[in-house]
C-alpha cells in the first residue's frame, strides 16, 4: 500500500548514502540521557551498513539557531550512537564543507560517520537551495529516516530529496505503514482515543478523526467542555466554557459522519488537585460546584474496554484523566492495558503517539505491546490531522 520509496531493492554497496536521522536526544552535562531516539535508529543503520553502504548520517541537536553553541555540538551523540551500534562512529566538526567531506571521503564500505548539528548553519531551517547543494554534494542517494522531523520543510527533510534519489528509511518506512493501516486504510470498527487538557489545541485533530473513526472517545480535561455543552454541571474542573459552541459543532459533524463520539458517564471527583486527593466516585450528571472531575470513573473504565473488544482498530492521543498523580491515573491505565492485552492476543491494531501518549503508556507498562507507539510528537499530530508532511510528500513514488 506504500506510495512512498522504500529501500527495497537498491543497491547501496559502495555508494554514500545521506540518512536524515532524528537524534535530538536528552542531554546533560555532555552524557545522553535517553537513548530511545538512537535505539530506533541503529537497525536502519545496521542494514545499510552491512549492505556495503558508506553512511553518512545528518541531524539536528536543539535550537543553536544558526550559531556553533559548543553545548550543541553532537560529538556526545556520535559517541553514545557508536556505543549502541557496537561499532566506530567517525565524527565531521561541520556538516559542509570541507571537514564534512575529509570524513565523508575517508569511509570505507560499511563505516559510519555522524556529521555536526545541521542547525549550527541557519540555512538548514530556511530550506536554503545554496545549502542542500553543499549537503548533496555529500551523498548519492539520500534517506529520510526521521518521521518526526517530517512535519518541517527543512534542508535536510524536503530540500535533499529533492536534489538526490530519495527513499524513506527502515524508521521512516515503518511509521508511515503503521499510520496507514490506522487511518488510511483501517479494519473497522475504528476507534479513536483523544484526550488531553484543552480542546484549543486539537480541534484540526478532532475535526479529522470525526470523518474516519466509528468512535471517538475524548477524555482528559477536553471531555469536561463536551459534557459541558451537552449541559452538565462540571462544577470547577478544567473546561473551555468560550469553546462551548465549537464543542457543538463537532458533534453535528459527528453525527454528520456516522461517529459517535463518546464522553465520560462517571468520574473521579475531587476538591483538589494533588496526588491522593480525598475523592469521591460521582455520576458525570452529580458533579458538585466544588468538584473537579481529574479522572474517569469505574463505570466509564468498563464501558471502554467493552467496546474496544468490539473493535478492530484503535489510535490513541492523550490521557483519560491526571495520569501524573495517583488514583486518578486509574483510567488511563485500565484501558491501556485492556488495549495492550487485546493487541498481544491479535485481536486489534492499535497506534499510539503524542509526548503525553508516549509517557502515560510506559507508566501503564503497556507501550510495548501496542502495535506500534510513535515518539514523533508534532508530526504524528498533524498526520492525525490529515496536514501534508513536507518529509513524507518529498518521498512520493513518481
Amino acid at each position: 500500500m506504500a506510495d512512498f520509496n522504500t529501500l527495497d531493492g537498491v543497491n547501496v554497496a559502495g555508494k554514500r548514502v545521506l540518512l536524515r536521522a532524528d537524534l535530538n536526544v536528552p542531554m546533560k552535562d555532555g552524557v545522553v540521557g535517553d537513548t530511545t531516539r538512537i535505539d530506533r535508529t541503529v537497525p536502519g543503520l545496521i542494514e545499510l551498513a552491512d549492505a556495503g553502504a558508506k553512511l553518512v548520517v545528518i541531524t539536528h541537536f536543539g535550537r543553536p539557531k544558526g550559531a556553533r553553541v559548543p553545548e550543541m555540538s553532537l560529538k556526545p551523540v556520535a559517541d553514545a550512537l557508536a556505543k549502541q551500534l557496537g561499532r566506530p562512529v567517525k565524527f565531521a566538526d561541520d556538516c559542509i564543507g570541507d571537514a564534512a567531506a575529509s570524513v565523508v571521503n575517508s569511509l570505507k564500505e560499511g563505516e559510519i560517520a555522524l556529521l555536526e548539528n545541521l542547525r549550527y548553519h541557519a540555512e538548514e531551517e530556511k530550506n536554503d537551495p545554496a545549502f542542500v547543494i553543499e549537503l548533496a554534494k555529500l551523498g548519492d542517494i539520500y534517506v529520510n529516516d526521521a518521521f518526526s522531523c517530517a512535519h518541517r520543510a527543512h534542508a535536510s527533510t524536503e530540500g535533499l530529496a529533492r536534489a538526490l534519489p530519495a527513499y524513506a528509511g527502515r524508521l521512516m518506512q515503518a511509521e508511515l505503514e503503521a499510520l496507514g493501516n490506522a487511518l488510511e486504510a483501517p479494519k473497522h470498527p475504528v476507534m479513536a482515543i483523544v484526550g488531553g487538557a484543552k480542546i484549543s489545541t486539537k480541534l484540526d485533530l478532532l475535526g479529522n478523526l470525526v470523518a474516519k473513526v466509528d468512535q471517538l472517545v475524548i477524555g482528559g480535561g477536553m471531555a469536561n467542555t463536551f459534557l459541558a455543552a451537552k449541559g452538565v454541571n462540571v462544577g470547577k474542573s478544567l473546561c473551555e466554557h468560550d469553546l462551548l459552541d465549537t464543542a457543538r459543532e463537532i458533534f453535528k459533524k459527528a453525527e454528520a459522519a456516522n461517529c459517535e463520539i463518546v464522553l465520560p458517564v462517571d468520574g473521579l471527583v475531587a476538591k483538589e488537585f494533588a496526588a491522593n486527593a480525598p475523592h469521591d466516585v460521582c455520576d458525570i450528571n452529580d458533579v458538585a460546584a466544588d468538584g473537579m472531575i481529574l479522572d474517569a470513573g469505574p463505570a466509564t473504565i468498563e464501558d471502554l474496554n467493552k467496546r474496544l473488544e468490539t473493535c478492530e482498530t484503535l489510535v490513541w492521543n492523550g490521557p483519560l484523566g491526571a495520569f501524573e498523580i495517583s488514583p486518578f491515573d486509574t483510567a488511563t491505565v485500565s484501558v491501556a492495558q485492556h488495549a495492550a492485552e487485546l493487541t498481544k492476543a491479535g485481536k486489534l491494531l492499535s497506534v499510539a503517539g503524542g509526548g503525553d501518549t508516549v509517557a502515560a503508556l510506559r507508566h501503564a507498562d503497556s507501550d510495548q505491546a501496542f502495535s506500534y507507539v510513535s515518539t514523533a510528537g508534532g508530526a504524528f499530530l498533524e498526520w492525525l490531522e490529515g496536514k501534508t508532511l513536507p518529509g513524507v510528500a518529498a518521498l512520493r513514488a513518481s
